[in-house]
């Protein structure tokens, strides 16, 4: 029996802006380690039992979010990774039956294993025990989900509803009924109960059992599924479904969808609970986070170049810059490039409220970050006035721009650290260090690194118009569509 790890990593996480955002979201963000959340969900099963989970994940996402996962999931040492791309969120039913299809298409049928890939595990041996339990009740043919073991009342997550142990496992329950949040009096009858678990969001079950539960109790989205990933088409790492027959497939949770049906067909499988009590948390909130992480004396958290001076129980996440907080006592500091949040510990939910407002108001800061990803690298916008911008852009080693052209600005490029290999019209010409050329409006022109470390340089856009959609694109190595003027993104 192989297991095969899938993760679905969707989702915007608004409620712990500024550092999430639409186009940089909570997955990608390093919040409790070094590592961003999606390369801490894709390690999980290092070390477990030899031969036992293959080597390539699956990992379902979106078309904006695939270079930036691409890159680190290769930082993080997995370099075989399967990403399929889905033309628009449909939640995560739809998600997995992608994730399925692609598992079995050589005739496989391997345990999936389903994680968002957002969530923190602090305890990976008891994460990895709880693991080898599903695998073994999924490979006899039961539907498994993972209950995380209540230690309080909590009004902000669903729950599961368990019944008798399930003969021949260690901690198994079946499955009897998902629950939605509930209020203060019901959450904290549950816990008292204990026959009620927190719904962790996270599943194993062969492929082919999902592929005909649900099939039976979803036809629409199963066979709208099917005809997505008949079309799709393959793009270096990435699967690309099709988009058409996608875009009509109903949106629906795998809770809903089949889960929460399955006592009306057992013939299908079982549905099956294995308790979890591994330091879970879906980091949903700035609380959430303080909850999980490593704390000094006085219960700060401290991320970044963070400094407290007689406070307590605070929260400091510092991006660029040193913060102090003094006297702060339950207080949330969120430092970013371009926005600062401070908020009471005890009202951090309440930041989805500032993203909601922001958003009415067309500003871009809940869009995307000042710093910007692309499948070449990053470039940060750190200067700008009338008819003038200036960028910091890294090249990763090896990666080129797109061959391009623009109507209303002119360029300046100065090297700063590695070695560029420059198109500017007919001419191709190395720069080093300290050198520096010209881009004339209208002139075509192409940045490369040759190199072997990250080519620097610092840009200096000059003209009447600035924006980022003021580009023609000639040759893309990453097979993006050809722009016209005001119809794309830079590079």
């Amino acid at each position: 029996m192989t297991i095969r790890t899938v993760i679905l990593s969707g989702g915007s996480g608004t409620r712990l802006w500024p550092a999430s955002r639409e186009t940089y979201p909570k997955q990608l963000l390093p919040l409790t380690s070094e590592r961003s959340l999606l390369q801490e969900t894709a390690v999980r099963l290092d070390g477990f039992a030899a031969g036992a989970v293959d080597p390539e994940p699956l990992v379902v996402s979106n078309e904006e979010y695939r270079f930036i996962i691409a890159e680190q999931l290769r930082q993080a040492g997995v370099r075989s990774a399967r990403i399929v791309l889905e033309p628009v969120g449909r939640n995560t039913a739809p998600a997995l039956a992608l994730a399925a299809l692609a598992a079995t298409a050589e005739g496989d049928d391997p345990v999936l294993l389903v994680m968002p890939a957002d969530h923190v595990i602090a305890d990976l041996p008891a994460f990895q025990r709880a693991i080898a339990e599903g695998a073994a009740l999924a490979g006899r043919g039961s539907l498994v989900t993972f209950g995380i073991v209540p230690d309080r009342p909590e009004t902000g997550y669903g729950y599961i509803r368990t019944g008798a142990e399930v003969a021949g496992a260690t901690t198994a329950r079946g499955l009897a009924q998902f629950v939605e949040k509930p209020d203060a009096e019901f959450a904290e009858r549950y816990v008292k109960s204990g026959e009620y678990f927190w719904n962790s969001g996270i599943f194993m079950m062969k492929g082919s059992v999902w592929l005909r539960a649900l099939a039976h109790f979803r036809p629409d989205i199963a066979a709208a599924c099917r005809a997505a990933f008949d079309a799709r088409r393959a793009d270096a790492d990435f699967t690309r479904v099709g988009g058409a027959a996608f875009e009509d497939c109903p949106a629906d949770s795998i809770d809903y969808a089949v889960m929460e049906k399955l006592g009306s067909a057992p013939e299908l499988g079982q549905g099956v609970v294995v308790p979890l009590s591994a330091g879970w948390s879906d980091v949903g909130a700035w609380d959430a986070l303080w909850a999980v992480s490593g704390k000094d004396e006085d219960g700060n958290v401290g991320r970044g170049e963070a400094l407290f001076e007689g406070s307590r129980n605070t929260l400091v996440y510092a991006n660029h810059r040193l913060v102090a907080a003094v006297g702060c006592e339950n207080m949330v500091v969120v430092e970013t490039s371009d926005a600062v949040m401070v908020a009471h510990g005890s009202r951090t939910q309440d930041v989805k409220k500032v993203v909601a407002r922001l958003k009415a108001e067309g500003r871009s800061l809940t869009r995307s970050h000042r710093k910007v990803y692309r499948p070449w690298g990053w470039y940060d916008s750190i200067d700008h006035g009338e008819r003038f911008q200036v960028k910091r852009i890294v090249v990763n080693p090896g990666a080129t721009l797109s061959l391009q052209m623009h109507h209303h600005r002119a360029e300046h490029w100065i090297v700063v650290k590695g070695t560029a290999e420059v198109t500017n019209g007919d001419s191709v010409f190395l720069l080093a260090e300290n050198e520096s050329t010209y881009i004339p409006l209208g002139h075509t022109h192409r940045l490369a690194n040759p190199g072997k470390v990250p080519l620097e340089i610092i840009e200096v856009q000059s003209g009447a118009y600035l924006g980022e959609d003021d580009i023609v694109r000639f040759e893309d190595t990453y097979g993006r569509a050809p722009a016209a003027p005001h119809g794309n993104r830079t590079a």
